[in-house]
């Protein structure tokens, strides 16, 4: 058996748990403490603390490979896209939600933050839809309230119909932060606001999220920086470059994370840090879109926080985290090198950068008080035979799916199979679906 932590502690011969808290680390040669009732054979496994998902959009389930979108850089692939999308469904956002955190789940991903901007004309409680399609899965979930304001007509790139007037928005907002949010310790569901970025909202929506968010203490979080077409666009309509951007709407702060994080010069780099601001590095999407390399180590050294994020399931077109921390250690050591990245950095950003970039400081390590998200692969494919060291094989050799997955003590996956979901339903319901919304 390995267990990694994620910190200086040890617990060789075992782990404890209380109530869905850890409540003791057995280490190598010692005898438990704590009483307990039954006990788990982990002997085959490596065992890492739950991965956490820092930026996803999940109803993009339903158009993976999606002809329409093949082969073009992020605006284009956005014009492409928007039309398709515009004609999302309750069901379809559902079976979206539920079969990406289910994706997520069978890869060792215990939390998972999703960023939904898309609220067409006849479906305003989308998130309500995603909390409910969440349930049964009983894995922590961060639901970001998104928003898009302006459309075509109005300089941005949506189309008219799934932009949403602001006043409604905040509304919006408001209502789920009092009915779903979740705080402290142990919290399943929470939500943060996140318009979806400088092309799609004005200075204004931005200001009036940072303000409602701060009164209900709940995170901001939106794109920025992704591309130099959008660097440019914000020099072009705003006048100002994104991080400048940021700070004029009341953005540059410890309690925003922005997904992308590509292209900061220097200066931009160490205004980020000394704010505090976290940064979702989503590898996946920026090789397939060609976006370029997030600066994860200036960043990191300037005082900035970095998580990991899948990004969409169009444009990865995956919703696998641990396939994700091989994809992030590969592309940092392209832009580094082997010695500055390695797998144990990797995956301090899935944890313990992720959990810090989501305000919570009980999740993201192996630690006693901490809450028991476990995520427990066995090395016994074909990819892993001759490994030597089983940590870094998870990274190098590419596992791609969890054992055994444990949330607030209980198994939601065993024997790589989801607990209370009829997995081949869902992929059948949410298959149909997709393709029913890509012949539109």
């Amino acid at each position: 058996m390995t267990i990694w932590t994620g910190n200086a502690e040890s617990a060789g011969a075992g782990i404890i748990i209380n109530n869905g808290i850890i409540a003791e680390l057995v280490p190598a040669g010692h005898t438990p403490k704590h009483h307990y009732d039954s006990v788990f054979d982990a002997s085959q496994h490596v065992v890492i603390p739950g991965l956490i998902n820092c930026h996803h959009h999940l109803y993009q389930t339903l158009t993976r490979a999606c002809p329409a979108a093949l082969n073009k850089e992020l605006f284009p692939w956005l014009k492409s896209l928007y039309t398709i999308w515009a004609n999302l469904d309750a069901e379809g956002l559902f079976l979206g939600t539920q079969l990406g955190l289910a994706e997520l789940l069978l890869s060792g991903c215990t939390t998972a933050a999703d960023h939904h901007y898309l609220f067409p004309e006849t479906m305003p409680d989308c998130i309500d839809i995603q909390i409910e399609a969440a349930q049964p899965l009983a894995m922590r979930t961060l639901f970001t309230r998104g928003s898009m304001s302006l459309s075509v007509k109005d300089g941005g790139l949506p189309p008219d119909h799934v932009v949403q007037n602001e006043d409604d928005i905040l509304v919006d907002s408001e209502r789920l932060i009092r009915r779903y949010h979740e705080a402290g310790e142990g919290a399943m569901v929470q939500l943060a606001l996140a318009p979806c970025s400088p092309f799609s909202v004005t200075p204004e929506l931005m200001r009036s999220s940072a303000s409602l968010a701060r009164q209900y203490n709940v995170k901001l979080h939106t794109h920025l920086a992704e591309t130099e077409d959008e660097n440019r666009f914000c020099v072009e309509h705003l006048g100002m470059r994104p991080v400048d951007y940021l700070e004029e709407v009341d953005w540059l702060a410890s309690d925003v994370w922005l997904a992308h994080g590509i292209h900061f010069t220097e200066t931009e780099i160490t205004r980020l840090g000394k704010a505090g601001v976290g940064i979702s590095h989503c590898p996946g999407s920026n090789m397939l879109l060609a976006s370029g390399m997030c600066p994860t180590l200036e960043l990191e050294q300037s005082g900035a926080v970095i998580g990991l994020g899948v990004d969409g399931s169009a444009s990865n077109d995956s919703s696998n985290m641990i396939q994700e921390l091989r994809q992030a250690l590969l592309i940092q050591r392209l832009k580094y090198s082997a010695a500055s990245i390695s797998h144990e950095k990797v995956l301090s950003w899935a944890t313990r950068g992720g959990a810090t970039i989501m305000g919570r400081s009980d999740i993201g390590e192996i630690s006693v008080g901490k809450q028991a998200d476990l995520a427990l692969f066995k090395l016994d494919e074909l990819r892993f035979s001759g490994h030597g060291d089983p940590l870094a094989a998870l990274l190098l050799c590419g596992a791609h799916r969890a054992d055994y997955v444990m949330v607030a003590g209980r198994w939601r996956v065993q024997d790589s199979t989801l607990v209370d979901i009829d997995l081949d339903t869902l992929m059948q319901k949410h298959h149909a679906k997709a393709r029913a919304l890509q012949s539109l």
